[in-house]
């Protein structure tokens, strides 16, 4: 697809729809908009906007499809796959002023919310009222709503409450062509039709760009136990993960986190988590519900499973405040890991019960292209984030070979039934490998479905797949 650029007279229509305060196009203020958290990829937009309603998005959108101008929407710039980079150039619509909670309706367990407001302050305003939203990917206190719907984000609560698919019931969407619609209805039942909201959610912005949300909540947990199982092996650890759920057992949470993560985490935010000498992996276990015998009664459960799986030690966290140290421990990881060395996060998911095999071919296959990793993530589900540690490869090697441990890396996963991204997204820099997984007639599908909404491929191009 040939893009035209932006010109003095299109940047001038565009500044009529939004108003010079809103249109950033100097070259420093840009750099902000040209990255996101993947690497040190950069792409510089022409023009950044910021619009406030869909009529704003809908008359730029309008423009840029007359004289096809690449459109990058953005969240927050939390991303992990390059989805919100602007590879193409052109406008970034950054949707940070779509920051309003509209509406919580508690009679039927509702809120509509806009897509540049943070998950965390959601999360924040609907406990206030008793309610929950469980959705909390590691960035939650930063990263927007719409980012999470757009990337089919996820988060340690997967395990229990299922993934943000459950609890997004309906989307207003600009078109690229300028038409707004709403996807479905307010309901918890939908049977008519193509459900469009759930073609939105993981589409990365290639289809449309959401303005609001409709999202369901459920009646808060009142009580918690937190406690973090030590094992002499990763495999040990993960062969216990499948082990709970067949006991009968769902836990609110279950991460996974290797010994070297928890390490760099300690050194780097000074904590006082005395590891052992024998300890190689940690399984942290949440139990959450309204009833404290019952959740007490499920971690005894799940202490005697521990136990037959090989577990050295259980600690429990006695306190709120041991329970937020050992949480600090696994939400700041990527960042500890990230400090340490030159790295590359790979989001990998399995049928959990493959995970023992998973971490095993990892460590292989890195030994046999001479980098470390450091695997941490959601075991209850599957879902294992692959931090590639540079380590001892030459700078060479490094941009040559490792793109080939990486494709083993997924020709692994798929092999155990899994795919090539749980959370994360495919976005820009996961898009070569999509073909280790799904077929000519999968991308036959995907670029069909793209040309119905954006025929003229102006919006996110060359993300997902190459149309």
């Amino acid at each position: 697809m040939t893009y035209n650029k932006i010109t003095a007279p299109i940047l001038s229509e565009i500044k009529q729809i939004i108003g010079n305060e809103y249109v950033v196009t100097d070259t420093a203020d840009l750099e902000r908009y040209s990255h996101d958290e993947t690497e040190d990829l950069r792409y510089y937009p022409e023009v950044v906007v910021k619009p406030q309603t869909p009529a704003e998005i809908s008359a730029l959108l309008k423009v840029c499809n007359q004289y096809l101008i690449p459109v990058t929407p953005r969240g927050a710039g939390t991303g992990l796959s390059g989805g919100s980079l602007p590879v193409m150039g052109g406008l970034v619509l950054a949707m940070e002023r779509f920051n309003k909670v509209l509406n919580v309706d508690e009679e039927n367990l509702q809120a509509t919310v806009e897509p540049g407001v943070i998950t965390e302050e959601f999360m924040n305003q609907v406990a206030a009222k008793g309610l929950f939203y469980p959705i909390d990917p590691a960035s939650k206190g930063s990263c927007f709503i719409g980012g999470n719907i757009a990337h089919g984000s996820g988060g340690p609560r997967v395990v229990k409450y299922g993934t943000i698919r459950e609890y997004i019931l309906n989307l207003e969407v600009v078109l690229p062509s300028g038409e707004i619609i709403w996807t479905g209805a307010n309901t918890l039942k939908y049977a008519s039709g193509y459900n469009l909201t759930q073609l939105f959610i993981g589409s990365e912005g290639t289809l449309g760009v959401i303005t609001k949300a409709v999202v369901k909540l459920i009646p808060a947990p009142t009580a918690d136990a937190l406690m973090m199982a030590s094992f002499n092996s990763n495999e040990a650890a993960c062969v216990a993960v499948s082990a709970i759920f067949r006991a009968g057992i769902v836990p609110s949470t279950l991460e996974f986190m290797e010994r070297k993560g928890v390490q760099w985490v300690i050194d780097k935010d000074g904590l006082s988590f005395d590891m052992k000498p024998e300890d190689a992996a940690f399984l942290l276990i949440e139990v959450d519900g309204t009833n404290v015998n019952v959740i007490f009664d499920e971690c005894e459960k799940i202490n005697a499973v521990l136990e037959q799986h090989g577990c050295t030690n259980v600690l429990f966290a006695e306190s709120a405040a041991q329970k937020e140290e050992l949480w600090r421990i696994r939400r700041t990881m990527g960042v500890s890991v990230k400090s340490n060395s030159v790295y590359k996060e790979e989001d990998t998911v399995v049928p959990r019960a493959a995970l023992p095999q998973l971490i095993k071919g990892i460590k292989q296959i890195g030994s046999s292209y001479g980098f470390e990793s450091v695997c941490y993530g959601h075991a209850g589900d599957g879902n294992l984030h692959v931090n590639i540690v540079k380590a001892n490869m030459s700078d060479a090697d490094w941009n040559t070979k490792l793109k080939d441990g990486i494709r083993e890396i997924f020709e692994l996963t798929v092999s155990l039934g899994g795919t090539l991204s749980g959370e994360h997204g495919i976005g820009f820099v996961q898009k070569d490998f999509m073909p280790i997984k799904y077929s000519p007639v999968h991308f036959e599908l995907w670029r069909g479905i793209k040309q119905v909404f954006d025929k003229n491929h102006i919006l996110n191009p060359s993300k997902i797949f190459n149309s």
